[in-house]
């Protein structure tokens, strides 16, 4: 996640004990969303910058398991 400003952070946890990380932030106003080499989701806001290793395949199964569990 890249933020134009610290204040658009909300946390920043780091566990060693569990080896997790929490980033929370705010985005802002969504601008855009790509697809970048087809293997990474790539989410503008107005504040920043969200990338996810998230293939174009991957989201359309998410999205048929969600639609077969009658989630919305």
């Amino acid at each position: 996640m890249e933020l134009n400003s610290k204040d658009h952070v909300k946390l920043v946890a780091l566990d060693d004990d569990q080896n997790k990380t929490l980033i929370e932030g705010f985005l802002g106003e969504l601008i855009e969303l790509n697809f970048v080499e087809g293997a990474l989701l790539e989410i503008k806001g107005s504040n920043g910058i969200f990338r996810i290793d998230l293939n174009n395949e991957d989201l359309k199964k998410l999205s048929q398991h969600k639609k077969k569990e009658g989630i919305k």
